[in-house]
């Protein structure tokens, strides 16, 4: 759960400089990228289906 909560306040670009440190130190990168792409690709998917039912 801590990683997926670093990836959201990455997505918004908004972190205290001691939240960072603290993520830096706890989590490994390789679970960040891994949940970065997934909701990278639920954004987007959520984006396709929304413009698709404003459409459709």
């Amino acid at each position: 759960m801590a990683t997926v909560k670093a990836v959201l306040w990455g997505f918004l670009g908004v972190r205290r400089r001691t939240d960072f440190q603290e993520d830096v130190a706890r989590l490994n990168p390789l679970h960040l990228m891994a949940v970065g792409v997934v909701m990278a690709f639920l954004f987007v998917a959520g984006l396709i289906l929304l413009v698709n039912w404003i459409a459709g």
